[in-house]
């Protein structure tokens, strides 16, 4: 199962809606941009998959790269780029039509959970990966906490910042573990971490507050968290 072109075309005007269905990205992305480290050459490429309206580019615009986005949707695309991505490519993310080492640094931020196939996304971003560069991915786990908490509440509480209705399919979501090998199968060996954002920052926000909520880097996995790693260099 995969979410439709359709659907996400009709999702897109909520990617920069302040309070809207898509905030928790928002947070999500501030979270994956804290971990991109500031270019070390003058032509770097950061590869966006699944980039959505283009949520990320806030958190890495300065560091240094040219932000190249994957999305399948062209109304996405269109919304990413008028928010600074400097190109978008319209393509499956589990076959993505650009050449091998393609990117200093991958990230595919909240997307394996909505293909059947989620090893082959992580294919795709190891193979585009320059060697010596990095990989960041974040995804919902598999486990009945997420199921609770990205669906019985976040799809079904009516308040304007819940995710619609069948955004998420619970079978659909990927162990950390299986991520993990699925990363070093592909020649990337990677660290895990959760995201959770502190209880007082996420009342402040839900009492009225603007702007993001932070997550944190916590140890538990069980419901948003996130990988990293760096490919290693070729031999010789």
């Amino acid at each position: 199962m995969t979410t439709t072109v359709p659907e996400y075309d009709n999702w897109s005007a909520y990617w920069w809606q302040p309070r809207g269905p898509f905030s928790v990205l928002r947070w999500i992305a501030r979270a994956r941009g804290e971990q991109v480290a500031p270019a070390t050459r003058p032509d770097a490429v950061l590869l966006d998959v699944a980039c959505g309206g283009g949520m990320l580019h806030p958190y890495i615009a300065g560091k240094g790269y040219r932000h190249v986005g994957v999305d399948v949707s062209t109304k996405s695309a269109e919304i990413a780029r008028r928010h600074g991505v400097d190109e978008v490519v319209i393509g499956d993310i589990r076959d993505i039509p650009l050449p091998d080492a393609f990117a200093d640094v991958v990230v595919a931020g909240c997307c394996v959970e909505h293909v059947d196939e989620p090893e082959r996304v992580v294919a795709e971003c190891c193979r585009l990966l320059k060697p010596g560069g990095t990989l960041i991915i974040d995804t919902i786990a598999r486990t009945w906490p997420a199921r609770f908490a990205v669906i019985t509440l976040g799809e079904n509480t009516p308040v304007s910042w819940a995710a619609p209705k069948g955004t998420h399919d619970h079978r659909m979501f990927v162990d950390p573990r299986r991520l993990a090998r699925a990363c070093a199968a592909n020649g990337v060996p990677v660290e895990t971490y959760g995201l959770f954002p502190r209880t007082r920052d996420l009342l402040a926000w839900t009492l009225g507050r603007h702007g993001d909520v932070p997550m944190r880097k916590v140890g538990y996995t069980g419901i948003i968290y996130g990988v990293t790693g760096v490919k290693p260099p070729a031999e010789g």
